[in-house]
Protein backbone atom coordinates (compact mmCIF):
# COMPACT_ATOMS: atom_id res chain seq x y z
CA UNK A 1 0.00 0.00 0.00
CA UNK A 2 1.59 3.06 -1.33
CA UNK A 3 0.13 5.45 1.16
CA UNK A 4 0.65 3.25 4.58
CA UNK A 5 4.22 4.19 5.92
CA UNK A 6 5.99 1.80 8.69
CA UNK A 7 6.73 2.62 11.66
CA UNK A 8 9.33 1.71 14.19
CA UNK A 9 6.95 -0.72 16.27
CA UNK A 10 8.08 0.15 20.04
CA UNK A 11 6.42 4.13 18.75
CA UNK A 12 3.50 2.75 17.64
CA UNK A 13 3.00 0.62 20.21
CA UNK A 14 3.17 4.30 22.30
CA UNK A 15 1.08 6.18 19.98
CA UNK A 16 -1.59 3.41 20.04
CA UNK A 17 -1.76 3.12 23.51
CA UNK A 18 -2.20 7.05 23.92
CA UNK A 19 -5.27 6.57 21.15
CA UNK A 20 -7.15 4.16 23.49
CA UNK A 21 -7.28 6.14 26.08
CA UNK A 22 -9.84 8.77 24.17
CA UNK A 23 -11.22 5.72 22.43
CA UNK A 24 -11.87 2.78 24.34
CA UNK A 25 -12.28 -0.49 22.55
CA UNK A 26 -15.27 -3.50 22.55
CA UNK A 27 -14.02 -5.34 19.87
CA UNK A 28 -10.21 -5.81 21.09
CA UNK A 29 -7.71 -3.48 21.04
CA UNK A 30 -5.93 -4.01 17.39
CA UNK A 31 -7.27 -2.78 14.18
CA UNK A 32 -6.42 -4.18 11.45
CA UNK A 33 -6.28 -2.57 7.95
CA UNK A 34 -6.20 -3.50 4.21
CA UNK A 35 -6.53 -1.79 0.85
CA UNK A 36 -8.78 -3.45 -1.99
CA UNK A 37 -8.81 -2.82 -5.42
CA UNK A 38 -12.20 -1.98 -6.54
CA UNK A 39 -13.01 -2.51 -10.35
CA UNK A 40 -15.38 0.94 -11.50
CA UNK A 41 -17.35 0.43 -14.74
CA UNK A 42 -18.28 4.04 -14.49
CA UNK A 43 -14.80 5.55 -13.91
CA UNK A 44 -12.71 3.40 -15.65
CA UNK A 45 -10.34 2.37 -13.61
CA UNK A 46 -10.49 0.69 -9.94
CA UNK A 47 -10.81 2.46 -6.61
CA UNK A 48 -8.68 2.21 -3.90
CA UNK A 49 -10.51 1.16 -1.04
CA UNK A 50 -9.37 1.18 2.74
CA UNK A 51 -10.79 -1.34 5.19
CA UNK A 52 -10.62 -1.18 8.80
CA UNK A 53 -12.06 -3.85 10.94
CA UNK A 54 -11.41 -5.95 14.57
CA UNK A 55 -8.50 -7.42 14.44
CA UNK A 56 -7.67 -10.29 17.01
CA UNK A 57 -3.70 -9.76 16.90
CA UNK A 58 -0.94 -7.47 15.15
CA UNK A 59 0.48 -6.64 11.87
CA UNK A 60 2.73 -4.76 10.95
CA UNK A 61 2.32 -1.50 12.74
CA UNK A 62 1.52 1.77 10.07
CA UNK A 63 0.60 4.97 9.97
CA UNK A 64 -2.86 6.50 8.21
CA UNK A 65 -3.51 10.01 7.26
CA UNK A 66 -0.04 11.62 8.15
CA UNK A 67 0.82 15.21 6.26
CA UNK A 68 2.88 17.53 6.63
CA UNK A 69 -0.47 19.21 8.43
CA UNK A 70 -2.12 16.63 9.98
CA UNK A 71 -1.13 14.08 12.78
CA UNK A 72 -1.96 9.95 10.98
CA UNK A 73 -3.70 7.30 12.92
CA UNK A 74 -1.85 4.15 13.90
CA UNK A 75 -3.65 0.76 13.04
CA UNK A 76 -2.02 -2.52 12.00
CA UNK A 77 -1.91 -3.51 8.46
CA UNK A 78 -2.80 -7.26 7.24
CA UNK A 79 -3.53 -8.07 11.02
CA UNK A 80 -5.78 -11.11 11.51
CA UNK A 81 -9.66 -10.58 11.33
CA UNK A 82 -11.30 -10.69 14.56
CA UNK A 83 -13.57 -14.30 14.92
CA UNK A 84 -17.45 -13.42 14.39
CA UNK A 85 -19.73 -11.03 11.97
CA UNK A 86 -19.90 -7.27 12.46
CA UNK A 87 -22.08 -4.53 11.16
CA UNK A 88 -20.57 -2.39 7.72
CA UNK A 89 -20.10 1.28 7.83
CA UNK A 90 -19.37 2.60 4.49
CA UNK A 91 -17.22 6.14 4.55
CA UNK A 92 -17.38 8.54 2.47
CA UNK A 93 -14.49 11.55 2.65
CA UNK A 94 -15.02 15.07 1.54
CA UNK A 95 -12.47 16.93 -1.37
CA UNK A 96 -9.74 18.70 -0.67
CA UNK A 97 -6.49 18.31 1.92
CA UNK A 98 -9.03 15.26 3.16
CA UNK A 99 -9.95 14.57 0.26
CA UNK A 100 -8.94 10.44 0.15
CA UNK A 101 -10.29 7.69 2.91
CA UNK A 102 -7.06 7.53 5.25
CA UNK A 103 -7.53 10.83 5.90
CA UNK A 104 -10.65 9.83 7.92
CA UNK A 105 -8.69 6.99 9.93
CA UNK A 106 -9.10 8.94 13.48
CA UNK A 107 -12.37 8.00 12.99
CA UNK A 108 -12.59 4.91 10.92
CA UNK A 109 -9.97 3.10 13.84
CA UNK A 110 -12.38 4.16 16.79
CA UNK A 111 -15.32 2.83 14.84
CA UNK A 112 -13.53 -1.09 14.70
CA UNK A 113 -12.55 -1.04 17.85
CA UNK A 114 -16.16 -0.83 18.45
CA UNK A 115 -16.80 -4.09 16.51
CA UNK A 116 -17.30 -2.46 13.17
CA UNK A 117 -16.20 -3.46 9.60
CA UNK A 118 -15.52 0.22 7.94
CA UNK A 119 -14.60 0.59 4.24
CA UNK A 120 -14.55 3.31 2.07
CA UNK A 121 -13.42 4.71 -1.04
CA UNK A 122 -10.84 7.07 -2.79
CA UNK A 123 -13.32 9.13 -5.19
CA UNK A 124 -10.58 9.84 -7.80
CA UNK A 125 -9.88 13.29 -8.02
CA UNK A 126 -10.87 14.65 -5.13
CA UNK A 127 -6.88 15.38 -3.80
CA UNK A 128 -3.59 14.85 -4.37
CA UNK A 129 -1.51 15.22 -7.64
CA UNK A 130 -5.09 14.33 -9.25
CA UNK A 131 -7.22 16.93 -7.96
CA UNK A 132 -9.51 17.75 -10.24
CA UNK A 133 -12.30 20.26 -10.32
CA UNK A 134 -14.44 18.82 -13.06
CA UNK A 135 -13.72 15.52 -11.20
CA UNK A 136 -14.49 17.25 -7.91
CA UNK A 137 -17.80 18.31 -9.38
CA UNK A 138 -19.65 14.84 -10.74
CA UNK A 139 -21.10 14.26 -7.39
CA UNK A 140 -23.47 11.90 -8.54
CA UNK A 141 -20.22 9.23 -9.04
CA UNK A 142 -19.72 9.73 -5.29
CA UNK A 143 -22.56 7.26 -4.26
CA UNK A 144 -21.99 5.39 -7.50
CA UNK A 145 -18.00 4.53 -6.05
CA UNK A 146 -20.16 3.54 -2.90
CA UNK A 147 -22.27 1.53 -4.55
CA UNK A 148 -19.29 -0.47 -5.99
CA UNK A 149 -17.67 -0.89 -2.98
CA UNK A 150 -20.10 -2.45 -0.85
CA UNK A 151 -20.73 -4.92 -4.02
CA UNK A 152 -16.82 -5.95 -3.25
CA UNK A 153 -17.51 -6.23 0.29
CA UNK A 154 -20.19 -8.54 0.03
CA UNK A 155 -18.14 -10.83 -2.17
CA UNK A 156 -14.30 -10.39 -0.75
CA UNK A 157 -13.27 -13.83 0.79
CA UNK A 158 -11.54 -11.84 3.42
CA UNK A 159 -14.07 -9.85 4.64
CA UNK A 160 -17.96 -11.77 3.36
CA UNK A 161 -17.61 -14.13 5.96
CA UNK A 162 -17.75 -11.37 8.98
CA UNK A 163 -20.49 -9.26 7.44
CA UNK A 164 -23.81 -8.93 9.11
CA UNK A 165 -25.48 -8.10 5.30
CA UNK A 166 -28.46 -7.02 6.75
CA UNK A 167 -26.74 -4.20 8.83
CA UNK A 168 -25.27 -1.69 6.70
CA UNK A 169 -25.22 1.99 6.95
CA UNK A 170 -23.14 4.71 5.48
CA UNK A 171 -20.97 7.63 7.22
CA UNK A 172 -20.16 10.65 5.18
CA UNK A 173 -18.04 13.94 6.18
CA UNK A 174 -18.32 17.05 4.11
CA UNK A 175 -19.10 16.22 0.30
CA UNK A 176 -18.96 12.53 1.68
CA UNK A 177 -22.41 13.77 3.69
CA UNK A 178 -23.77 14.60 0.48
CA UNK A 179 -22.79 10.80 -0.83
CA UNK A 180 -24.45 9.75 1.75
CA UNK A 181 -28.18 11.43 1.59
CA UNK A 182 -27.85 10.68 -2.14
CA UNK A 183 -27.02 7.30 -1.38
CA UNK A 184 -30.16 7.09 1.21
CA UNK A 185 -32.80 8.60 -1.90
CA UNK A 186 -31.86 12.14 -2.34
CA UNK A 187 -31.48 13.39 -6.05
CA UNK A 188 -29.24 16.48 -7.02
CA UNK A 189 -31.05 19.04 -9.29
CA UNK A 190 -29.24 19.47 -12.50
CA UNK A 191 -30.31 23.14 -12.80
CA UNK A 192 -28.86 23.54 -8.94
CA UNK A 193 -25.28 22.38 -10.10
CA UNK A 194 -25.07 23.78 -12.61
CA UNK A 195 -25.47 27.32 -11.52
CA UNK A 196 -23.76 26.77 -7.95
CA UNK A 197 -20.75 28.63 -8.79
CA UNK A 198 -22.66 31.51 -10.68
CA UNK A 199 -21.18 33.92 -7.72
CA UNK A 200 -19.41 32.89 -4.69
CA UNK A 201 -22.67 32.80 -1.92
CA UNK A 202 -22.59 29.15 -1.55
CA UNK A 203 -19.15 27.99 -1.33
CA UNK A 204 -16.41 30.84 -2.56
CA UNK A 205 -13.82 28.37 -1.66
CA UNK A 206 -14.71 25.73 -3.68
CA UNK A 207 -15.97 27.93 -6.11
CA UNK A 208 -13.28 29.77 -6.60
CA UNK A 209 -10.98 26.81 -7.66
CA UNK A 210 -13.50 25.43 -9.94
CA UNK A 211 -13.29 28.79 -11.65
CA UNK A 212 -9.24 28.85 -11.81
CA UNK A 213 -9.37 25.49 -13.15
CA UNK A 214 -11.40 26.44 -16.42
CA UNK A 215 -14.68 24.59 -15.47
CA UNK A 216 -18.14 25.86 -16.52
CA UNK A 217 -20.46 24.08 -14.60
CA UNK A 218 -23.02 24.67 -17.27
CA UNK A 219 -21.21 22.93 -20.18
CA UNK A 220 -20.43 20.57 -18.32
CA UNK A 221 -23.02 17.52 -18.95
CA UNK A 222 -25.14 16.71 -16.19
CA UNK A 223 -27.62 14.36 -18.20
CA UNK A 224 -26.64 11.63 -15.25
CA UNK A 225 -26.81 14.18 -12.48
CA UNK A 226 -30.15 14.08 -11.23
CA UNK A 227 -29.79 9.85 -11.45
CA UNK A 228 -31.20 7.69 -8.72
CA UNK A 229 -28.34 6.50 -6.86
CA UNK A 230 -30.49 4.78 -3.55
CA UNK A 231 -28.80 1.69 -2.45
CA UNK A 232 -31.62 -0.67 -0.72
CA UNK A 233 -28.94 -2.89 0.84
CA UNK A 234 -28.16 0.46 3.01
CA UNK A 235 -30.18 0.63 5.90
CA UNK A 236 -29.37 3.97 7.73
CA UNK A 237 -27.00 6.57 7.06
CA UNK A 238 -25.48 9.77 8.84
CA UNK A 239 -24.18 12.78 7.36
CA UNK A 240 -21.95 15.49 9.02
CA UNK A 241 -21.67 19.32 7.50
CA UNK A 242 -23.03 17.26 4.04
CA UNK A 243 -21.98 19.28 1.15
CA UNK A 244 -23.22 20.98 -1.41
CA UNK A 245 -26.60 20.79 0.47
CA UNK A 246 -28.14 22.99 -1.63
CA UNK A 247 -28.13 20.76 -4.39
CA UNK A 248 -31.31 18.19 -4.04
CA UNK A 249 -34.19 17.51 -5.21
CA UNK A 250 -36.23 18.81 -2.47
CA UNK A 251 -39.50 16.40 -3.51
CA UNK A 252 -36.40 13.42 -3.34
CA UNK A 253 -35.65 14.40 0.44
CA UNK A 254 -39.03 13.99 1.29
CA UNK A 255 -39.15 10.01 0.35
CA UNK A 256 -35.42 8.98 2.07
CA UNK A 257 -37.50 5.82 4.11
CA UNK A 258 -34.41 4.57 6.15
CA UNK A 259 -33.44 6.75 9.41
CA UNK A 260 -30.62 9.59 8.85
CA UNK A 261 -28.67 11.26 11.39
CA UNK A 262 -27.28 14.82 10.53
CA UNK A 263 -24.74 16.56 12.37
CA UNK A 264 -23.81 20.49 11.96
CA UNK A 265 -20.32 21.38 13.32
CA UNK A 266 -20.87 25.24 14.50
CA UNK A 267 -23.29 27.63 15.99
CA UNK A 268 -26.76 28.08 14.30
CA UNK A 269 -26.75 31.25 12.52
CA UNK A 270 -23.35 31.08 11.31
CA UNK A 271 -23.09 27.59 9.85
CA UNK A 272 -22.42 28.33 6.11
CA UNK A 273 -25.61 27.96 3.79
CA UNK A 274 -24.02 25.09 1.58
CA UNK A 275 -23.37 23.11 4.90
CA UNK A 276 -26.99 23.80 6.88
CA UNK A 277 -28.80 20.37 7.64
CA UNK A 278 -31.29 21.61 9.79
CA UNK A 279 -33.91 22.50 6.90
CA UNK A 280 -32.90 19.21 5.15
CA UNK A 281 -33.66 17.58 8.85
CA UNK A 282 -37.01 18.88 8.45
CA UNK A 283 -37.98 17.55 5.09
CA UNK A 284 -36.66 14.03 5.44
CA UNK A 285 -39.37 11.84 7.48
CA UNK A 286 -36.81 10.09 9.65
CA UNK A 287 -33.97 12.60 10.54
CA UNK A 288 -32.42 13.45 13.64
CA UNK A 289 -30.71 17.04 13.69
CA UNK A 290 -27.84 17.68 16.20
CA UNK A 291 -25.27 20.24 16.62
CA UNK A 292 -21.90 20.28 18.26
CA UNK A 293 -21.77 24.25 18.63
CA UNK A 294 -18.23 24.75 19.52
CA UNK A 295 -16.67 23.58 16.45
CA UNK A 296 -15.82 24.52 12.98
CA UNK A 297 -16.51 22.70 9.45
CA UNK A 298 -12.52 22.37 9.68
CA UNK A 299 -12.84 19.97 12.98
CA UNK A 300 -13.32 16.54 11.03
CA UNK A 301 -9.79 17.04 9.47
CA UNK A 302 -7.39 15.42 11.95
CA UNK A 303 -5.55 16.85 14.57
CA UNK A 304 -3.23 19.41 13.06
CA UNK A 305 0.62 19.07 13.62
CA UNK A 306 2.42 21.88 15.78
CA UNK A 307 3.47 24.85 13.01
CA UNK A 308 0.78 23.58 10.48
CA UNK A 309 -1.26 26.65 10.87
CA UNK A 310 1.66 28.56 9.71
CA UNK A 311 2.81 25.94 6.79
CA UNK A 312 -1.03 26.36 5.15
CA UNK A 313 -0.68 30.09 5.34
CA UNK A 314 2.95 30.17 3.76
CA UNK A 315 1.48 27.73 1.17
CA UNK A 316 -1.74 29.93 0.69
CA UNK A 317 -4.03 27.30 1.47
CA UNK A 318 -6.54 29.63 2.29
CA UNK A 319 -9.20 27.82 4.31
CA UNK A 320 -8.43 27.93 8.27
CA UNK A 321 -7.76 24.07 8.20
CA UNK A 322 -6.76 24.28 11.91
CA UNK A 323 -9.16 26.40 13.30
CA UNK A 324 -12.10 25.25 15.78
CA UNK A 325 -15.05 27.01 17.11
CA UNK A 326 -13.01 28.04 20.04
CA UNK A 327 -12.53 26.62 23.97
CA UNK A 328 -11.93 23.19 22.99
CA UNK A 329 -9.38 21.22 21.33
CA UNK A 330 -9.76 19.11 18.12
CA UNK A 331 -8.82 16.11 20.33
CA UNK A 332 -12.19 16.80 22.31
CA UNK A 333 -14.56 17.52 19.95
CA UNK A 334 -13.57 13.85 18.23
CA UNK A 335 -14.05 12.53 21.00
CA UNK A 336 -17.43 13.81 21.16
CA UNK A 337 -17.84 13.27 17.63
CA UNK A 338 -16.88 9.61 17.84
CA UNK A 339 -19.19 9.10 20.62
CA UNK A 340 -21.99 10.42 18.77
CA UNK A 341 -21.49 8.58 15.44
CA UNK A 342 -20.16 5.01 17.53
CA UNK A 343 -23.96 5.46 19.32
CA UNK A 344 -26.03 6.14 15.99
CA UNK A 345 -24.92 3.36 14.17
CA UNK A 346 -24.96 1.26 17.18
CA UNK A 347 -28.68 1.79 17.82
CA UNK A 348 -28.85 1.39 14.01
CA UNK A 349 -27.23 -1.65 13.48
CA UNK A 350 -26.80 -3.30 16.76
Amino acid sequence: MKELTTMVIALCTIVSSTLMTYYPAVAGDYVGVREIAVPSRERGRDLAVTVWYPANAEGDPVTLGESIFFVGTPAWLDGPISDGRFPLILLSHGAGLAGNAQALSWIAVPLAQQGFIVAAPTHPGNSGASRSAAETMKLWLRPADITETLNAMEDAPLFKEHLEFDKTGILGLSMGGGTALAIAGARIDPERLASYCDTDALNPSLCDWVRQSGVDLHAMDLRSAGRDNHDARIGFAMAIDPAPADVFEIDSLSRISIPVALVNLGQPGKIPPTLRADEIANVIPNAKYSTIEDASHYSMFAECRPGAAEIAESEKIGDPICSDGGGRSRREIHVQLIDMVVAAFSRALK
